[in-house]
């Protein structure tokens, strides 16, 4: 009996260790991508004073600078996903992490303000297009009852980036006398890295059997994903996607939801985040290290509890209430004029984690409410959505703060983060235990 079974039982434990070291290689790589975004968008807070003494820079341009590659990631978002869903995730994955790393090394020999501008353009560009397939691809390999948090770790791996990025930079733009062109250029090691360790992985099942390419589909999908993606997979229509099917009576819902949700989620954060060394400043309290790592370690414990809940608590409740409490919070803080900066203080890193919270549901919920041929697309475009309002918050908040005050600013944030509570309140689904066919077809009206 040993003899006829063993061999069997041996073939599907050796097949199904295949599986698990591919995604754990697959997770690796994603993971790895979200860490550069948030070291990117991170490493320019701590050099942003020596950068614009050296280049002259005033409020507009230093600005202006700060936003760039959020302005990329407006372009490279929904072309990305256009592309990928046009010519499969693949191409397009190891295309952008190529010009990431060239971008990237290009920091090390720019000192123009306006080459400057061009290279965080092109890097922004980058990570628009890892924006559009990375996440989308993390759903389609992931198996359904880790899918949420195989997803939500990529919004640990952000934040991770942002406060590694923020600590790094402030290190060593303090204790060394690294120039802040090779402080900015530090991203490129990773980029490289990370371009190494794309080579061969294959296409996503999932699409290809979209595109009709069955036993592409079939085989990719026996060999790395799990025993019952296959029948999931198969349950899939084949058809063409479009960048209209996301204002369609079917999808329109969905793309209102994800692409509203994201903007009010990220555009409060992006302003305080990236600026918070002068936002604690004028409420009275210590900036620099203690201050930015702070919140941005707040932040990452948000998001921690987050990935440790999302598959008990569901998408919803983790969506709805921190977005009320979030909005409540900034409003108390533009109100209290004369609040103790103690208590300021507390009521900042309260945002900060509840507001890191509901952000890791941006990275869940697209991938989970569009079907496959829109899948890229409609995070694409929710991406570049949601970099609109991150660019109006980097680029203005100096100049709000310098014209307007501290209090009205945050006013203007509460306002901001309010509206998202009630779009959420109103759209936010649950998708918990549902396979990406049953989680897309709920929510198409």
């Amino acid at each position: 009996m040993s003899s006829t079974k063993n061999p069997a039982a041996r073939s599907h434990a050796g097949a199904a260790a295949d599986k698990r070291r591919f995604l754990i290689r697959m997770v690796s790589v994603l993971i790895g991508g979200m860490i550069l975004d948030g070291y990117v968008l991170g490493i320019i807070g701590p050099v942003a004073g020596t950068m614009a003494e050296d280049l002259q820079l005033t409020a507009f341009w230093e600005g202006l600078i700060a936003a760039a590659a959020l302005v990329g990631i407006l372009i490279g978002a929904p072309l990305g996903g256009v592309a990928a869903d046009k010519w499969g995730r693949r191409p397009i994955f190891m295309f952008d992490i190529g010009l990431f790393a060239v971008a990237s090394g290009m920091q090390f020999f720019i000192d123009s303000p306006v080459w400057l501008i061009v290279v965080r353009l092109l890097m922004g560009i980058a990570i628009g297009t890892e924006y559009a397939v990375g996440w989308p691809l993390m759903a389609e390999f992931s198996p359904t009852h880790l899918r949420g948090r195989l997803m939500a770790a990529m919004g640990i791996a952000w934040y991770g980036g942002f406060m590694i990025a923020f600590l790094t930079g402030h290190l060593l733009n303090e204790y060394t006398e690294l120039s802040w062109h090779f402080i900015l250029g530090t991203s490129t090691f990773l980029a490289v890295a990370l371009f190494l360790a794309r080579l061969g992985l294959p296409e996503s099942p999932r699409w290809l059997w979209s595109e009709g390419r069955k036993d592409e589909a079939r085989a990719l999908a026996a060999k790395y994903m799990p025993d019952d993606a296959l029948d999931d997979v198969q349950h899939e229509d084949v058809r063409k996607g479009s960048f209209g099917m996301l204002f369609s009576k079917e999808h329109w819902r969905s793309t209102l939801f994800i692409s509203g949700f994201w903007f009010c989620a990220v555009t409060p954060y992006f302003a305080i985040a990236t600026f918070a060394d002068s936002v604690l400043q004028q409420y009275g309290l210590a900036g620099g290290l203690a201050g930015g790592v702070g919140l941005s370690a707040v932040a990452l414990a948000g998001v921690i509890v987050t990935f440790l809940l999302i598959e008990k608590a569901g998408r919803r409740l983790l969506t709805v209430p921190p977005q009320w409490l979030c909005g409540v919070v900034l409003a108390i803080i533009g109100l209290w004029a004369g609040a103790p900066a103690p208590v300021v203080l507390i009521l900042f890193l309260v945002f900060s984690f509840f507001n890191a919270g509901y952000n890791t549901l941006t990275n869940v919920y697209p991938g989970e409410v569009l079907p496959t041929e829109i899948r890229c697309i409609g995070t694409g475009f929710a991406a570049a959505v949601s970099r609109v309002g991150a660019g109006i918050g980097i680029f203005l908040l100096p100049m709000s703060m310098e014209s307007l005050g501290a209090g009205p600013t945050m006013l203007i944030a509460a306002a901001v983060a309010l509206a998202g509570a009630a779009l959420s309140q109103w759209l936010a689904p649950e998708t918990k235990g549902k396979t990406l066919t049953e989680a897309a077809a709920a929510f198409s009206h």
